[in-house]
């Protein structure tokens, strides 16, 4: 009796797999055929040549060129917009470039040594901001991944002078 449940239940999954699998194959026929559907996609594929992306924001992680462009185009961008003033917006471009970053621990130490005190603690609010993203499991346009695993040792004192990073590695 045992045996017959057994099968009886193989059989009706099986069948509610074909099932689930023919509705799918239905309603992608249907939607293809929609001439609305058609229309939304020439002007989607118009857009994006006229935008030369397919999809903006952070590249292919598994194209180490593209990532490594993204990288010093973001930091160029970071830097030259601190430079004429505009820290919320460099801080932003910065924070992107230390979340594609191999090693954000070192990159993190340069910035320190190199960006002005309230500059740089304003760029570890932000790396917070996004590791609390990431930790939400709110899918916005960055995640940390691995940069937010190496960032968690780190301590931040926070002084008079400015933000402190300590014990990295």
């Amino acid at each position: 009796m045992i045996e017959m449940n057994k099968t009886a239940i193989g059989i009706a999954a099986g069948v509610a797999g074909t099932l689930f699998i023919g509705y799918c194959i239905y309603f992608d026929k249907k939607r293809r055929n929609d001439p609305e559907y058609k229309k939304k996609v020439r002007e989607r594929r118009r857009r994006n040549k006229k935008s030369g992306t397919a999809k903006p924001g952070i590249p292919n992680l598994n194209d180490h060129e593209a990532i490594e462009r993204y990288f010093v185009q973001e930091i160029q961008l970071g830097e030259t917009l601190i430079a004429s003033g505009d820290f919320e917006s460099g801080v932003e471009h910065l924070a992107n470039a230390i979340v594609v970053c191999g090693q954000p621990a070192r990159l993190l130490q340069v910035l320190q040594s190199s960006l002005p005190a309230q500059v740089f603690a304003m760029l570890i609010v932000k790396m917070q901001e996004f590791g609390n993203r990431a930790a939400e499991g709110n899918d916005g346009p960055i995640s940390l991944g691995q940069s937010s695993q190496q960032l968690e040792g780190a301590k931040i004192i926070e002084s008079s002078s400015g933000a402190i990073i300590d014990d990295l590695e």
